[in-house]
């Protein structure tokens, strides 16, 4: 399960660049690929809004599709359902803390930490660069890759 604040940006940038991946080594029936938000911000009436445009036109320019994502809340019954929660920056690790009770059997990492990194997935939200967000989330991701198929 892919976190980020909203799950119209970051967090769905990396589930369907997680499921290329996937898919491109013949891996796509050993995985269940998601994201949600920490937020309800961008959910309204039970119904979240699809990905946010320019993510999903960067997405688009690498032969990616996410249509009919639309965003969803993380919520601590999700614990039992996942083996990892890969948060975007530290306040996703915080705040999926909270939400799924402390983390007691130790799910939640950041994505970058596999790529070897210890700084955050660029948020185009605010920073207006899809094209630097897909880059942190597809090295991360393949390095996430990398880890889960060394066992």
């Amino acid at each position: 399960m892919f976190v980020c604040h909203g799950n119209i940006c970051r967090s769905p940038m990396a589930e369907f660049i997680m499921k290329k991946l996937v898919s491109e080594v013949g891996l796509q029936d050993n995985f269940f690929i998601s994201s949600c938000a920490t937020s309800t911000e961008e959910i309204w009436n039970g119904k979240g809004n699809p990905v946010y445009p320019p993510a999903k036109a960067e997405l688009k320019k690498h032969g990616i599709s996410c249509e009919g994502k639309y965003a969803v809340q993380l919520k601590t019954g999700d614990y039992e359902n996942y083996d990892l929660f890969v948060g975007m920056d530290l306040a996703n690790i915080r705040n999926m803390r909270k939400i799924l009770d402390n983390d007691r059997d130790g799910k939640i990492y950041k994505l970058l930490t596999f790529a070897g990194r210890s700084d955050d997935v660029a948020d185009p939200w605010y920073s207006g660069n899809f094209e630097k967000t897909y880059n942190d989330i597809y090295a991360g991701c393949k390095a996430l890759l990398k880890h889960l198929t060394e066992y």
